[in-house]
């Protein structure tokens, strides 16, 4: 289970007490835990030896030495050697589907879940700070914690636990990416934050500095724990089976959003291709978990249960046959494990053999008798083929006797050819040939099949051979694709405090803040306020102080009296400036500023040999994690504020703001005069 930790505490005290965030156990001693760390740990190798293949190649290419040339071509083929065994090593992680069944199953098939992608420490603090000290003009350091914050979320997001809690982690990490895309990544250049995730399947690790790697990366980790959480329920109850049915269809939803979604992603694992496949495959199982469902509360030998249950089955044979052809089509199949589409080719095969047997079950048990409803019987085989065998009807199979046996045992026949089928290409994989109850299932269905035929075996079968007709796929209950609701994820922007979005943004380019000090005139500001938050100035007076002290048509208040009233409506900064004196108030105002320069063209790597060609190397020239993932994120002092350590958070180089002057204050009186609209004149 999900809460053994190595120090003896309990996962639900560490979260009660704040040590952990909700959904997140870096600590938790589960086989599912030690194989993502094993996992973590065959990316670091494959890096390594891909590193060492990048430098052994480049020197092939400088050197003409034919004796250097000889030893470098040697090493070569020892990378090459090693990296093989570390995909496979790889790929048999990705086979093993036992450590994430559910303990109580000893009777149902084992189903495939997905790999959680493993990722490096990205570090935001630096970058952040300088951004919001020179294009919000605040000081960045005020933040230093909200992006520990950040950092922290993006830390726990690594080790999600199977569970809902684990589901919303992610949803709340991938909700803030989409904040902090718009806050911090301008169009117009790069924040120097690299993102580095590693393929699931192949262990090839990608580079980029563009967060949509990032947040399509974390919609892949959510699918794929969907998928965790699906197999392990429990599918010896009906609640169990709808709650597995439930998370296979949102982890479809969600990797065919990902396909639609993120369209040019670098890494293998997410091209359409393998999303596609991977999508039809959770829908696969989807209706394999229906099948259960139906089949839970037992098959009754009953002519109309047997005819229903056959289509069924025959359904699930077919959305398995479309999963084992998208896998070995280019280039899915280079990439994707064995193991997959040998239990792919395998369920095929055995519920086929299923399908055959229910059908024949119902021919040779149940003969026409006099109160049964021939109509309903007749409809009820008919829909069961496309086209009967030659010489027969519906009507005719099932009042002769003969006609009923000589059908019956034909499907019995490919039953046993689709059984014996099913367990020669489980004999062939090595993985799967470790599951104990895979093999338990298909030998149970073949020697039920053969001892159904034994009663009805005969002499002269080879006179009467006929040939099985294909049964008719058809299901009650159609796996569909759903798109996961994260309406019950609470999310507030953790950097809100940097003003509404919709014009404190990252695209939108500004002045910095303008100190203006403004006294009455005559019972008049000189100006009307519109808007919501933060308002806006109009109708100014070009001969108001405040138009004297520096203030423009369009203006923004962003600040009263060194009160933040950027979130602030009309409503509330009439409040504020309602009882201005003789004094005067000081109000900050800024100026919204044309955006000419061009957006940058996205760059994706495009792979060759194994090797991205515009694959950025820092990735290989980095060092390893540092940061553990227990680790509380330091708090890194940005440069660009180090001089200003010890000096007044106003006395900013970069922010203009800190050298306003202010003006003397007008000699001439105001009064205000207020009224309860949404626009007010002063």
């Amino acid at each position: 289970m999900d809460t053994i930790l190595s120090n003896g505490h309990k996962k639900n005290n560490m979260v009660d007490s704040g040590y952990f965030k909700k959904g997140c156990n870096p600590f938790a001693q589960t086989g599912r835990s030690k194989l993502q760390n094993e996992r973590a740990s065959l990316n670091q190798q494959i890096i390594k030896e891909m590193r060492m293949r990048a430098g052994a190649e480049n020197l092939l290419k400088a050197t003409t030495n034919n004796k250097v040339r000889e030893m470098v071509v040697l090493e070569l083929s020892y990378v090459n050697s090693n990296l093989q065994l570390l995909m496979e090593h790889l790929e048999g992680l990705n086979s093993s589907v036992e450590v994430y069944q559910n303990v109580e199953e000893t009777s149902s098939l084992p189903l495939i879940p997905m790999g959680l992608k493993e990722t490096k420490a990205a570090d935001f603090s630096v970058p952040f700070k300088d951004f919001i000290l020179e294009h919000y003009s605040e000081d960045g350091s005020n933040y230093e914690d909200t992006i520990a914050d950040l950092m922290d979320l993006r830390q726990a997001c690594r080790t999600p636990s199977r569970s809902d809690a684990g589901i919303d982690l992610l949803s709340s990490y991938f909700s803030q990416l989409s904040f902090v895309e718009n806050r911090f990544f301008p169009p117009s250049r790069q924040m120097g934050i690299f993102f580095t995730w590693y393929d699931s399947f192949t262990g090839v690790p990608v580079c980029q500095q563009n967060i949509a790697l990032e947040k399509a990366s974390i919609l892949f980790n959510t699918g794929a724990l969907y998928t965790q959480i699906a197999t392990r329920c429990n599918r010896q109850n009906q609640s169990g089976l709808e709650s597995a049915i439930d998370a296979f269809q949102k982890a479809a939803g969600t990797l065919n959003h990902l396909k639609e979604t993120f369209t040019h992603t670098p890494s293998y694992d997410m091209s359409p291709a393998m999303l596609n496949m991977l999508t039809r495959m959770m829908l696969a199982q989807a209706q394999e978990c229906v099948f259960d469902k139906i089949a839970l509360p037992g098959i009754k030998n009953e002519y109309f249960c047997l005819c229903r249950m056959a289509q069924e089955a025959a359904k699930v044979c077919d959305v398995y046959s479309v999963v084992y052809q998208s896998m070995i089509q280019t280039p899915v199949k280079d990439h994707v494990p064995f193991f997959w589409s040998a239990m792919a080719q395998v369920k095929t095969n055995h519920y086929r053999a299923l399908a055959h047997y229910f059908v024949a079950t119902a021919l040779l048990d149940h003969e026409l008798c006099p109160n049964d409803d021939e109509d309903k019987q007749e409809k009820a085989l008919s829909q069961l083929y496309d086209s009967m065998p030659d010489g027969m009807s519906p009507l005719k199979i099932l009042k002769s006797k003969d006609d009923r046996k000589h059908l019956g045992k034909a499907h019995l026949r490919k039953a046993i050819l689709d059984h014996e089928e099913a367990l020669r290409i489980h004999n062939l994989c090595r993985q799967v040939k470790k599951l104990d109850v895979l093999q338990e299932i298909l030998q149970a269905g073949h020697k039920r099949s053969l001892n159904k035929y034994s009663e009805f075996d005969s002499e002269n079968d080879f006179v009467d051979f006929i040939e099985a007709p294909q049964i008719i796929a058809k299901t009650e209950q159609k796996a569909e694709m759903a798109v996961p609701s994260t309406s019950k994820v609470k999310l507030t922007d953790f950097f809100q405090k940097l003003g509404p979005l919709a014009l404190f943004s990252a695209k939108q380019r500004w002045t910095a803040p303008r100190g203006v000090h403004i006294t009455p005139q005559e019972g008049d500001l000189g100006f009307t306020l519109k808007g919501d938050a933060p308002v806006q100035i109009q109708s100014l007076d070009p001969l108001s102080p405040a138009a004297i002290e520096g203030v423009k048509e369009g203006d923004y208040i962003v600040s009263i009296q060194d009160t933040d009233c950027k979130w602030l409506g009309v409503s509330e900064v009439m409040k504020m400036l309602k009882n201005v004196g003789d004094e005067g108030v000081d109000i900050q105002v800024i100026s919204l500023m044309e955006n000419t320069v061009s957006s940058m063209p996205n760059k994706s790597a495009t792979y060759c040999g194994g090797l991205p060609k515009t694959y950025s190397m820092i990735c290989l020239a980095m060092d390893d994690d540092k940061i553990g993932k227990t680790r509380k994120v330091t708090k890194k002092l940005s440069f660009l504020s180090w001089g200003n350590k010890n000096k007044q958070k106003t006395a900013s180089t970069i922010s203009p703001s800190s050298a306003v002057t202010r003006t003397l204050p007008s000699k001439n009186r105001l009064s205000t005069a207020f009224s309860n609209t949404d626009s007010s004149l002063y």
